[in-house]
């Protein structure tokens, strides 16, 4: 039974520990406050560290589930040669190694929202300390709570918008159709849950298919018909543009955030 340590014990490791399976993971969490730490252990069904050096000394594989302004101050703090997993936003394996050592094993890996309910998209990356072994386990820990797509590092900026910071951007989609159906005369929780299933079947078709996104617009829109009217109007108010420069914007702000 492989122990881990998580650092940190918000949302999102929490998400993470829902999706493990106890009888293969020995879970501990370390927090600032040992009293808050209990209670969230207790209601995660695992056992609370009195502090991160406790969890460091006995967890084999230490996850880092903090801010990104915490981690430097941790790592100086508590030195360790056990691997360590961060999943902070903009911190790239470079970083990492600079406030560890050359020798230290770590990976990179970057979860989104949809880990809530064990349906995250998560992008993954390991330096060339991380045996096999190692980043088989981590890559299972990952699997738990959905999908996990090993990616070049150069490319994580560019994920964080697809996956990440993306969940935002289909939330307001689907507002924006849902209040067209109450424009229309339709009652705003059955317009929402109906464009929400909408969506959420129309992604398992493009997983599903073969075909690329456009052709299953084809597909849907008859000739002279009401489909295609509505997506030309989407055309002609520069929708697919409009959603490029959103990534792009996404995209740059998280190269800035890094550079500063």
């Amino acid at each position: 039974m492989t122990k881990i340590g998580f650092i940190g014990a918000g949302k999102m490791a929490q998400a993470i520990i829902k999706g493990l399976d106890k009888s293969k993971f020995s879970i501990q969490i370390s927090g600032y406050d040992f009293s808050e730490s209990e209670k969230v252990a207790s209601e995660l069904e695992v056992s609370a560290a009195k502090n991160h050096a406790e969890l460091i000394a006995t967890a084999e594989i230490i996850i880092l589930a903090v801010k990104p302004y915490v981690i430097p101050e941790i790592l100086a703090q508590y030195k360790s040669n056990k691997p360590i997993v961060s999943i902070a936003a903009g911190v790239t394996l470079a970083n990492l190694t600079e406030m560890t050592s050359q020798t230290q094993a770590i990976v990179r890996v970057m979860p989104n929202i949809n880990a809530t309910i064990q349906k995250a998209t998560t992008g993954i990356v390991r330096n060339n300390n991380v045996s096999d072994e190692t980043f088989a386990i981590v890559k299972t820990i990952f699997t738990s709570i959905g999908s996990l797509h090993e990616i070049a590092e150069k490319d994580f900026g560019t994920f964080t918008a697809l996956a990440g910071s993306s969940p935002a951007y289909i939330y307001m989609f689907i507002d924006a159709m849902s209040r067209a159906g109450v424009l229309h005369g339709m009652p705003k929780d059955a317009s929402t849950k109906i464009v929400a299933e909408t969506v959420m079947a129309s992604a398992e078709m493009i997983l599903a298919s073969d075909d690329n996104p456009w052709t299953l617009v084809d597909n849907v829109s008859s000739p002279g018909g009401t489909t295609v009217a509505g997506v030309v109007s989407l055309e002609q108010n520069n929708f697919v543009a409009t959603v490029i420069d959103a990534i792009t914007a996404t995209v740059d702000k998280n190269k800035s955030m890094m550079q500063s």
